[in-house]
């Protein structure tokens, strides 16, 4: 997620014509959306049925007026604190298995949102479509956006481009974010309440909510087009993570060769993306926080547990969240038991 600083940033880019406009009717578009308050410092909007900060709308925006998709192009998608870190470290992995050795892997240097880019952010390169169309094919691109505010030349059928999507527990996933927002919040601003936590949660106002439409839109594409969007639960990826990896795998078009199998390489990249191997690389416990990175390395771990609700929430909440999440799913064929 991001935070207003790189606002700053944005206003210093020389925008070629074509972002030019964009950015205009950005400007124009924003006094007219409705607001809330937001989970740090930043509001968030309401932009086509969902909760966005500016940075995300107009990331949104641009992606619509200017991102050329290829055949090749393969989404991580995430509703934030879903296991986004876990998900960008897979993919990776999967896709460059042969291109390193395990004992000099690059995710042991590396965060992987350094080694995976957020669409997002990278869409806005230097103030043109020049930085995102020099990446090599096949461009790793990850993304918090909802399915439904992707152009429709990335999500037709006509488009190749796939698209890895996770999702979590609500009451793990509101958990997870309360945490975070307080790491962000700057000092000497009060922390944000549980409850304040919870109430926003629930009424669907959180970066890139509400939540559960969130998850619809994309189980929904992955019914009608299973080849081009695969749901993943991480409830599912901590109880049989050996399956999902090569559930994934075979959805990239990549599956385990019976060598690699030999050789235990599935195992191997289990391991490697795991919360306690990521967590523990010196990279990973920085705490370095920049205008360029407002958010350190070091934030985006903190226990990498499914489950962990029961210890913050009260019977009450717990059963609000569930109530909601029954009604939500209710007819579409989606659970998280």
């Amino acid at each position: 997620m991001e935070n207003s600083n790189f606002f700053a940033i944005e206003k210093e880019l020389k925008l070629d014509e074509g972002y030019q406009k964009t950015y205009k009717n950005v400007d124009e578009l924003l006094p007219t959306l409705p607001r809330s308050k937001g989970w740090w410092l930043d509001q968030l909007l309401q932009y086509q049925g969902f909760w966005l900060s500016t940075y995300g709308i107009r990331g949104s925006m641009l992606i619509d007026d200017h991102f050329n998709p290829r055949p090749t192009d393969l989404i991580v998608a995430t509703s934030p604190k879903c296991g986004t870190t876990w998900l960008r470290a897979l993919v990776f992995s999967i896709i460059n298995r042969n291109s390193f050795d395990f004992s000099d892997h690059p995710l042991r240097k590396a965060n992987p949102r350094d080694l995976v880019h957020f669409l997002e952010a990278h869409i806005r390169g230097d103030g043109s479509t020049a930085s995102i169309d020099g990446l090599p094919s096949p461009r790793l691109l990850s993304t918090h956006l909802p399915y439904s505010l992707f152009p429709e030349c990335m999500t037709d059928d006509t488009s190749a481009c796939r698209f890895v999507y996770i999702c979590r527990d609500p009451k793990d996933v509101l958990v997870s974010k309360w945490h975070f927002a307080n790491k962000l919040r700057p000092k000497g601003v009060p922390p944000l309440s549980l409850e304040e936590a919870f109430d926003l949660f629930s009424k669907g106002v959180s970066h890139y909510g509400p939540f559960w439409d969130h998850v619809l839109g994309y189980w929904k594409a992955s019914l009608e087009s299973p080849k081009k969007v695969l749901c993943l639960k991480y409830e599912d990826v901590k109880k049989e993570p050996l399956g999902c990896v090569r559930k994934v795998a075979n959805f990239l078009g990549v599956p385990f060769t019976p060598e690699e199998e030999n050789k235990e390489i599935v195992e191997e990249i289990v391991k490697l993306c795991s919360f306690e191997h990521m967590s523990s690389q010196d990279v990973n416990k920085s705490d370095t926080r920049s205008q360029e990175k407002p958010i350190s390395n070091s934030d985006f771990f903190r226990k990498g547990e499914a489950g962990d609700w029961v210890n913050h929430l009260s019977p009450q909440m717990s059963e609000i969240l569930d109530q909601i999440t029954e009604q939500k799913f209710q007819g579409t064929g989606f659970s998280f038991h």
